[in-house]
């Protein structure tokens, strides 16, 4: 299986193989067009389920020698709220404690449930904490986490902008960035996760995975396309679906081993731990990571090539290279090429590297002789007894 994988990544990498993500954009976007819109729609409906450090509460915790099964309904009829599914929250912490979310209780009243759960888990009084916590700090967290966002994106816009000379990678970039957002919030929203402050945490650390991932894209994207540029054989999106090609196959491993420990971290949270930071933080970043790299492979680089679709350097480049490819074609009796879409064909992929003059890349790109001759043998010296 492993073999196989490799060979496949190799002919990927080569050419021999292709996968049309860029001709098939449209239904890539048309996807992610749809759970956009089921992400908006849910964040709409149903809103998010904020943590009490942001809408402001009580908290109790019960500290038990043994939890019983029964926990959420002897806790809710403790504080009174057997029927009330939305305003308390019930949750195992760990093993041993329990924890209880409520609204705004006063001194008095928070004296009184804490009395009554002290009761109803046959536990000391002093087993049982009382924590008020006030909306306003939730308020000042959200109010810096949008900031950070702010100053982030503008960073992004600049850097992108700076180190590939082109500005509508940057915008590429930020269309993933925003897609992976949304979708990353719309799911939250949906399945009724909380939002905590680890939570606002894990979403600025998915945004700098996304970006990560895909300036490694468009790093392979930018070396492709001016090779394209200089020799005329491939055109423009040929030249960045290869790209993507090339590095699908480390983005994925990349992906599958961030995600592992992540995956371990979220199972030994949920499972033996309970609600928590740690399982906030580790689910915010698995989802995030999923969708950061389906961006980077599906999204970030088919917008560019749309982006750059109408350039005069671009057509003038389709032309040539399509040009190129119908030799190569006609030579080989193979079908001619008639969109620029398209992956490179075989005969024009097999021709290009026959044509290479030793040691070029794909591309065409020469390297140096010092470079491909392997590492250089040291003269041997004359042992000291022979001197």
């Amino acid at each position: 299986m492993s073999t196989s994988f490799s060979d496949f990544g190799n002919d990927l990498y080569t050419g021999k193989r292709s996968i049309p993500v860029v001709a098939k954009r449209r239904s890539f976007y048309l996807g992610s067009l749809v759970l956009i819109v089921v992400a908006v729609l849910g964040l709409t409906v149903q809103g998010l389920n904020l943590g009490l450090e942001f809408r402001g509460g009580s908290e109790f915790r019960i500290a038990t020698g043994s939890t019983p099964s029964d926990y959420e309904q002897t806790a809710r009829q403790a504080v009174g709220a057997a029927e009330d599914a939305s305003g308390v929250n019930v949750t195992l912490v760990g093993t041993n404690t329990v924890r209880v979310q409520t609204e705004k209780l006063t001194d008095t009243d928070s004296q009184q449930v804490r009395g009554e759960l002290a009761q109803a888990f046959g536990v000391p009084e002093e087993n049982v904490s009382a924590t008020f916590i006030g909306p306003s700090w939730g308020a000042s967290v959200s109010g810096q986490a949008l900031r950070a966002l702010l100053i982030f994106l503008v960073a992004v816009v600049i850097m992108l902008s700076i180190y590939f000379r082109n500005w509508k990678m940057a915008a590429a970039s930020l269309v993933a960035l925003v897609h992976d957002l949304v979708i990353t919030v719309g799911i939250y929203s949906l399945s009724g996760f909380e939002i905590s402050p680890a939570t606002m945490i894990g979403f600025l650390t998915v945004l700098g995975y996304s970006l990560y991932d895909t300036v490694v894209v468009f790093d392979k994207v930018r070396e492709n396309t001016n090779e394209a540029f200089a020799n005329g054989r491939m055109t423009f999106a040929q030249a960045a679906n290869l790209a993507v090609n090339q590095t699908m196959v480390r983005s994925i491993n990349t992906t599958v081993i961030g995600l592992l420990p992540i995956a371990a971290v979220l199972a030994v949270g949920s499972v033996f731990l309970g609600p928590g930071v740690l399982v906030d933080l580790s689910l915010v970043l698995f989802v995030g990571i999923l969708v950061g790299a389906y961006s980077s492979i599906f999204i970030a680089t088919p917008v560019l090539v749309s982006l750059r679709r109408n350039e005069e350097k671009v057509v003038d480049l389709e032309k040539r290279a399509l040009r190129h490819q119908t030799k190569k074609a006609k030579d080989a009796g193979e079908a001619v090429p008639t969109s620029g879409d398209a992956a490179a064909p075989a005969a024009s992929v097999a021709a290009g590297q026959v044509d290479r003059v030793e040691g070029a890349t794909l591309t065409g790109r020469t390297v140096h002789e010092y470079a491909r001759s392997g590492p250089r043998n040291q003269p041997r010296r004359t042992p000291k007894s022979k001197r």
